[in-house]
């Protein structure tokens, strides 16, 4: 079926209207913006009323415009494309109105009162009988045409109906279809939150067991801290006596060899004395002492291997090993338990698990250390 020369300037003016509408309607309320209208920094729209319930609900806690105290600042998600809006004090209320849609929204308002299906009686004229209305609507062809169509022209075997029946019942369908599409982004939008809240959630468990772990391997390097300064110490302890034994021999033998040398030096000008009454008064006396220098005793002197330290060896491969090991636990614990007896529970197994460890470790330190106090060269 064929249309009139003037539906088509009518059908381009419908789509445009129809086009202008659906930018001039609220993501929130799904109706034409209703003024004031406010523009947020990402550029999207929203009437000022849906923007303050939205910020509303995203801040419970935010005191309302009449409060006598002053509120803070708050924040929201476009509900077009999720980008957040930080307010100041002034809430919505400080956000920018959108002077040029709300004098576009006037302009539709008055356009749209005009009487649209007056124009359409108007232009809506079948093209093969000029003069008859497009008034019926061929539901086998599923398109509009006249009686004389239907009467003597190629719908005349067809079933019909009248138009504004089915108009009303095609624009019900569309707007079942269309409350049905909203209900979907709905329900879609609240899974896009909910996935969102679950991010957040999994980000923020994430940190706190991040700086759990490093707080437990903290308090193990404290340990190893520990223990490595009491080794030290231990080994410095032996070092020290050992030294200060080794070194008051070499005192006392360098005292013997200075005395020694002083005798030799005294024997050889008792030697060149050429007179022999004055020679013999004193070599009997330095005879004397020439052989009590000879007969002292140096035999004092540190064993063989009394400088050995190996004794201080430890052996931390099966400690390392069981670093190794470490693996998180099966059951996480629950929050009660990890703020309150049950963390001080956990941290005192942990403790006992770390002297365990150190037990053979100072085991094997404890009978080296004893063994050089106990032997005869170890007591000044």
């Amino acid at each position: 079926m064929n249309f009139a020369v003037g539906l088509k300037p009518l059908l381009a003016e419908a789509r445009s209207m129809e086009s202008l509408e659906k930018q001039l309607i609220c993501p929130i309320c799904l109706e034409m913006f209703s003024k004031p209208v406010v523009i947020l920094p990402c550029q999207h729209n929203l009437c000022r009323k849906c923007a303050n319930d939205v910020f509303q609900a995203s801040n419970p806690l935010w005191q309302s415009r009449g409060s006598s105290a002053v509120p803070s600042g708050g924040r929201f998600r476009c509900p077009s494309c999720r980008h957040e809006v930080v307010l100041d004090r002034h809430g919505v209320y400080g956000l920018q109105r959108n002077l040029l849609v709300e004098n576009i929204i006037d302009i539709y308002k008055q356009e749209s009162a005009r009487p649209l299906h007056n124009k359409a009686e108007q232009h809506l004229m079948c093209e093969e009988h000029e003069d008859e209305r497009i008034n019926i609507y061929c539901l086998r062809c599923e398109v509009p045409t006249c009686s004389l169509c239907k009467v003597f022209g190629a719908h005349k075997d067809c079933e019909v109906a009248p138009l504004p029946a089915v108009y009303q019942r095609q624009k019900s369908e569309l707007s079942d279809g269309i409350a049905m599409l909203v209900a979907g982004n709905d329900r879609i939008q609240a899974i896009i939150t909910q996935m969102e809240e679950i991010c957040h959630t999994i980000e923020e468990n994430s940190r706190r067991q991040k700086q759990h772990v490093g707080l437990r391997f903290d308090a193990l390097y404290g340990i190893l801290e520990e223990r490595k300064k009491e080794l030290l110490q231990s080994i410095a302890a032996e070092q020290e006596a050992k030294l200060q034994r080794v070194r008051g021999l070499i005192r006392q033998y360098g005292d013997h060899l200075e005395a020694s040398s002083k005798l030799v030096e005294s024997a050889i000008q008792a030697m060149e004395e050429p007179q022999m009454a004055v020679y013999l008064q004193h070599s009997k006396e330095l005879l004397k002492k020439i052989t009590d220098m000879s007969k002292a005793s140096m035999s004092s002197r540190p064993e063989p291997g009394y400088e050995n330290m190996d004794h201080f060896s430890i052996n931390v491969d099966y400690v390392a090993e069981m670093l190794r090991t470490i693996e998180f636990q099966t059951e996480p614990l629950g929050e009660d338990e990890g703020d309150g007896p049950g963390e001080g529970s956990e941290a005192a197994t942990e403790e006992d698990r770390l002297d365990s460890l150190e037990a053979p470790e100072a085991a094997e330190d404890v009978g080296p250390r004893q063994k050089p106090a106990s032997s005869p060269h170890g007591q000044h």
